[in-house]
């Protein structure tokens, strides 16, 4: 069995998705409008990625710039309408105005996931209480990782907390992988490899043309050869 580690890549549309594939990606972060950070795509854009790569997906659960969860009856339609066009994984994550876990919001929509896996993204690096956040998540059904660059500032910043949280894997709220982006350059990699950090996440730096350019399989590719150790 293979322990390589994950490589995941923001995807915007198909084109996107089939040049990471091409590149090596394990997995893809299916959004829309990036100048928000990312929000929920239409059921179409996931359909026509599904349709042409072979990839996990995970598919964003955000309706607005921010991290609150804003209209939450429509968040349960979203995400129960992307699970009937075949979505069986998710990224979501949601505050309250005191940096606060929502966790009605979170439950309610990973009631309607209906036992998907799903990652938390990265309102962890804006919350008051990392540990405390993690603790009131780590029994709610299919989370299996959280989207973290350490810090909101970016991971140059978040590194020592990123190394702190993976030296904890396993004690209780930190059974999750650590998935690290938000930042993320080539030079951190060695420094999270070694101290065990085995997902690694990148939506820039897969597009050295920038945001208007689509994915660069080439540019996925040097990725993919850093975390096999090349």
């Amino acid at each position: 069995m293979s322990t390589r580690a994950v490589l995941e890549v923001i995807a915007l549309s198909a084109e996107d998705a089939v040049a990471a594939q091409a590149g090596g990606a394990d997995r893809l972060e299916v959004v829309t409008d990036i100048a928000a950070d990312g929000l929920t795509p239409p059921v179409e854009t996931f359909a026509a990625i599904r349709a042409a790569v072979d990839i996990d997906l995970r598919v964003m659960l955000r309706l607005a710039d921010g991290f609150a969860a804003g209209d939450v009856d429509r968040l349960v339609r979203v995400a129960g309408e992307l699970r009937a066009a075949g979505a069986d994984q998710f990224v979501l994550g949601f505050l309250d105005p005191d940096g606060c876990v929502d966790l009605d919001a979170v439950e309610r929509v990973v009631a309607e996931l209906d036992g998907c896996a799903w990652t938390f993204h990265r309102a962890i690096d804006r919350a008051a209480d990392r540990d405390a956040l993690r603790k009131q998540l780590a029994d709610l059904p299919g989370l299996d990782a959280y989207l973290t660059a350490g810090s909101a500032d970016g991971v140059d910043n978040g590194l020592p907390t990123l190394l702190r949280e993976a030296a904890l894997r396993g004690e209780p709220g930190y059974e999750q992988r650590i998935l690290v982006g938000g930042g993320l350059r080539l030079d951190h990699v060695p420094t999270l490899l070694a101290a065990g950090v085995d997902a690694f996440h990148i939506g820039g730096a897969a597009r050295p043309a920038g945001w208007e350019r689509p994915v660069s399989a080439t540019a996925v590719a040097e990725w993919r050869a850093v975390l096999d150790g090349a």
